[in-house]
């Protein structure tokens, strides 16, 4: 279990924020080999019509676990004619987690997720832990320097966030591990299923904004001395 979370923790920072009218998953992108084709490469998935997930740790656990919880959404789906919810997507995923952490001849999953969306208007955002532990959360970090990026958002956060603040907070608190928009993915979920990739170039320019504000403030400091 200890190499399980270690694994999550080496993993690229991942940021999930709540707002009023969307959720944020902000991703730490690692460099690509020059000969790769960075499309085999996706942080950021999709579930189900409705669900989105995230993660930070090993990325073939992830592929396992994702593959398991996609079958799941069908079955539910062919089951019972509806789709399932948030929770017990979740759920299913937390459980499953955990069963590998009983069993002899396995290993437990070396990812914590991010899984999120809409139910009845308003947005969602869950995190699963490699023991199995799952939770509810209005903005959460994982993977690298994830205590410390926690902190930044415990301080930063607040709710009835806009898109636009929302946007800004995930960047702004990717920014305390990364050094440039070059390193950041970008997803903003919104209601009625709808995802928008936020381009390199409209993060370039929050990083801009984020970046003159902070020399203001460092030129004010001085100032004062």
């Amino acid at each position: 279990m200890q190499y399980a979370f270690e694994a999550v923790n080496r993993g690229s920072a991942t940021i999930g924020i709540t707002g009023t009218d969307c959720v944020v998953l902000a991703v730490e992108k690692n460099s690509v080999a020059k000969l790769q084709d960075p499309r085999t490469i996706r942080k950021i998935q999709r579930l189900d019509e409705h669900l989105m997930l995230t993660f930070a740790g090993l990325q073939a656990d992830a592929r396992v676990l994702i593959d398991k919880a996609r079958l799941e959404c069908q079955s539910f789906r062919f089951n019972y004619e509806d789709a399932p919810s948030i929770e017990y997507i979740a759920r299913f995923m937390a459980e499953t987690q955990q069963k590998y952490t009983q069993k002899g001849g396995v290993r437990p999953f070396g990812i914590s997720t991010f899984l999120t969306g809409f139910e009845n208007g308003a947005p969602h955002l869950y995190m699963t832990e490699p023991s199995g532990a799952f939770g509810e959360w209005k903005a959460n970090a994982i993977g690298k320097k994830s205590k410390e990026l926690l902190e930044f958002l415990e301080k930063k956060y607040s709710t009835g966030l806009t898109q636009s603040e929302s946007i800004r907070l995930a960047i702004e608190t990717l920014l305390e591990v990364v050094e440039s928009e070059k390193s950041i993915e970008l997803v903003v979920i919104k209601a009625g299923n709808v995802t928008e990739n936020v381009s390199e170039a409209d993060i370039a320019s929050i990083v801009a904004v984020i970046n003159a504000e902070k020399e203001e403030a460092e030129a004010a400091k001085k100032g004062k001395k």
